[in-house]
């Protein structure tokens, strides 16, 4: 549910998920710098001294009396606990899967840790997710139906929209981020009919 301020602004929250290096951060600067209309003020961002996302990074999306609140978690395995606490409260997913077929096993982890989550917080289907398949640029990379199989057959999640995205240079990532922006307001407003 998200949170309404004094002045009636409905307020959501997007995290971005996924492998270490994916482009979670790489997709939320493109924005960031690309469209200033949507994301209001900078990214803010906690990295270490290579600039990998150490604890997440921030940015603040707006149209009309709604705002998305947009985080990105670190990928790093060692920072279980971090990914935890900034899942809380989330409205809306876009898992960023790294395309390259030698990481298969990362993305694997990272779909596994993420459904561990929403189940444990009793969430399951009822937040919507997004894909974006990053990094199709590169040789040796994996279909967005092999993705989809694994979100869809193998961990229980409904059908799921997939992007094919290159995050470097912008491919389908404001794309991405509008539609799962849709399918939060969506969901608000069918959740208050049904109330």
């Amino acid at each position: 549910m998200p949170l309404k301020t004094p002045d009636g602004r409905l307020v959501f929250k997007i995290v971005y998920w996924g492998p270490s290096m994916g482009g979670k951060t790489t997709s939320v600067m493109w924005l960031s710098k690309n469209d200033p209309e949507l994301i209001k003020g900078d990214l803010q961002s906690i990295a270490d001294p290579t600039g990998r996302t150490l604890f997440f990074d921030r940015a603040v999306a707006g149209v009309g009396k709604i705002k998305f609140q947009i985080y990105t978690v670190a990928g790093q395995k060692r920072h279980k606990g971090q990914r935890k606490v900034i899942l809380q409260g989330a409205d809306g997913i876009i898992f960023v899967w790294d395309a390259q077929k030698e990481l298969w096993d990362e993305n694997l982890w990272a779909v596994n840790e993420l459904k561990d989550y929403l189940a444990n917080e009793g969430n399951g289907n009822s937040i919507p997710v997004i894909i974006m398949v990053n990094k199709r640029d590169l040789p040796e990379t994996v279909t967005k139906e092999d993705v989809r199989n694994v979100f869809e057959q193998d961990n229980g999640f409904a059908e799921i929209l997939v992007y094919e995205t290159i995050a470097t240079d912008g491919l389908n990532v404001k794309r991405a981020f509008i539609q799962i922006c849709r399918e939060i307001v969506m969901r608000y407003y069918e959740s208050i009919k049904q109330a």
